[in-house]
C-alpha cells in the first residue's frame, strides 16, 4: 500500500496486479454505474451534543440599532419647507445574548454591557430567526453586563446557571454565540478551562489606560468579536460564564474570558431589581503615586523617600465620604480596610468590594506625615 500525502490529504492505490490497478471509488450504483451515498447512519451523539441542545435555543443575536442623520437632496433643494431630517436606524454592532428568565410575558436576557453601548434600540434575534424588540433594563460598566426583556411569546428554552466556583480546570468548555455577526449565529465552538480567577486590566473610560481588573474564566475555545454576551457552558450545559473578551494578537492563539456566572447572577439580580448597581464610593479622583514624578513628589506631596507606591489624591468631591473623613486633595493613601494600595485599580475594588454604610479604615500621608481616619461608605456621590 502506497500512501502519499496531497495539500494535508491523501491518495489509496493498490498494488499493481497483471498491470489493472482497482481502484475504490466506494459505494457504485449497479444500474447506472454513479457513485452513490450509502445508507449507514452513524449516532454522533456525545455529552458535547446533547449540552449543546439544551441550551442552544436560548442564545440569541443581539444588534445594537443607532440612528443615522441624512439631509434629503443634499443642498440642492434647500428651502424651509423642502429641507428635513431623517433619522433611521442602522445596525451599528452584533453580539449575542443568553435568554436565562421567562416571567409570564416577558423573557429576560443577559449579553455585555459593550454590545448594546450606545444603541438608540436593541433588536434580538432568536434562533429560529425571530426578531423581537428588546427593552433595556439596565447596564453596569464595571462588570460589562447589561439586561434587556423581550417579549416571551416565542420563547421556548431558557439557559440554567451553574456554579462557577467549583469548575475545574482542564473541563470542557463550550461556547456558543454568534461570532462576526448574525451570518454565523448559533456557531458552537468547544475547548476546555485553562484557567479561573485571571485578573484581566481593561480600559473602561476609553483613554488607553486601564481602569479596572476583571476577575475572568480564561478558556481556548474560539471566541471573535460578536461571541461576545454569548454563553459558555458546562458539559452539563448550565451556563459557567458570558463570554466577553480575548486577547487579540498575531502571536497570541486561544486565549479568551467568560465573566464567572456566580458573577453574573449577582449582577443581573440587581440590573433587574434597580437597573444598575449601587456601589460605595470615596468621592475623589485618583491618580497611580507612579504617575506623579519624583520632582513633585518632593516638592507637592512631600512624602518621605521609603513611600514608593500608593494612590494620591487629585481631587475630594464636596460633602463626599472622603471630605466628611478629613481626606484632602494630595494625600497619598496607602491602606484601605487593612489592605495596602498600590494602584488606583486595586484600590476601587477595595472600594466596590466594601458595604454601604460600613466604617472603613484608611491610612493615608497628609504633608509627609501617615495619618489613620475612618471613612463610612456611601454611594450619594459616584466617581
Amino acid at each position: 500500500m502506497i500512501v502519499a500525502t496531497l495539500g494535508g490529504g491523501y491518495l489509496l492505490a493498490t498494488e499493481d496486479d497483471g498491470g489493472n490497478n482497482d481502484i475504490s471509488t466506494g459505494m457504485v450504483d449497479e444500474n447506472t454505474g454513479e457513485v452513490i451515498t450509502t445508507n449507514v447512519s452513524v449516532d454522533v451523539t456525545s455529552d458535547v451534543t446533547e449540552a449543546v441542545e439544551k441550551v442552544e435555543d436560548s442564545v440569541v443575536s443581539v444588534v445594537n440599532m443607532q440612528s443615522q442623520t441624512s439631509q434629503d437632496f443634499g443642498d440642492a433643494f434647500e428651502t424651509e419647507e423642502g429641507m428635513q431630517e431623517d433619522s433611521n436606524l442602522e445596525t451599528a454592532g452584533e453580539g449575542s445574548g443568553v435568554i436565562y428568565k421567562k416571567d409570564n410575558d416577558t423573557a429576560y436576557v443577559v449579553t455585555n454591557n459593550h454590545v448594546i453601548d450606545g444603541s438608540d434600540a436593541i433588536e434580538v434575534i432568536l434562533k429560529d430567526g425571530t426578531k423581537v424588540e428588546a427593552e433595556l433594563i439596565g447596564t453596569d460598566i464595571w462588570t460589562d453586563l447589561a439586561v434587556l426583556s423581550i417579549p416571551a411569546e416565542n420563547v421556548t428554552t431558557v439557559a440554567t446557571f451553574g456554579d462557577s466556583e467549583v469548575l475545574r480546570v482542564g473541563e470542557p468548555a463550550i461556547a456558543i454565540g454568534s461570532p462576526l455577526g448574525t451570518n454565523f449565529a448559533s456557531s458552537v465552538t468547544q475547548g476546555i478551562i485553562s484557567a479561573k480567577n485571571r485578573s484581566v486590566e481593561t480600559d473602561i473610560t476609553g483613554d488607553g489606560v486601564a481602569d479596572w481588573e476583571v476577575t475572568a474564566i480564561q478558556t481556548d475555545a474560539a471566541i471573535n468579536p460578536g461571541n461576545s454576551g454569548g454563553a459558555l457552558i458546562n458539559i452539563a450545559g448550565q451556563v459557567i460564564g458570558i463570554n466577553s473578551m480575548k486577547i487579540s494578537s498575531d502571536t497570541v492563539e486561544g486565549m479568551g474570558f467568560a465573566i464567572p456566572s456566580n458573577d453574573v447572577v449577582d449582577i443581573i439580580n440587581q440590573l433587574e431589581a434597580d437597573g444598575e448597581v449601587v456601589r460605595p464610593v470615596l468621592g475623589v479622583s485618583l491618580l497611580d503615586l507612579t504617575e506623579i514624578s519624583e520632582q513633585q513628589q518632593e516638592a507637592v506631596l512631600n512624602l518621605p523617600e521609603e513611600v514608593t507606591s500608593g494612590i494620591v489624591v487629585s481631587e475630594v468631591q464636596a460633602d463626599s465620604a472622603a471630605e466628611i473623613a478629613g481626606i484632602e486633595q494630595y494625600d497619598v493613601i496607602v491602606k484601605f480596610n487593612g489592605v495596602e494600595v498600590t494602584d488606583s485599580i486595586s484600590l476601587r475594588k477595595e472600594i466596590y468590594a466594601s458595604e454601604l454604610g460600613k466604617e472603613i479604615e484608611v491610612e493615608y500621608y497628609h504633608d509627609g506625615e501617615l495619618q489613620t481616619t475612618t471613612v463610612t461608605m456611601t454611594a450619594e456621590i459616584d466617581l
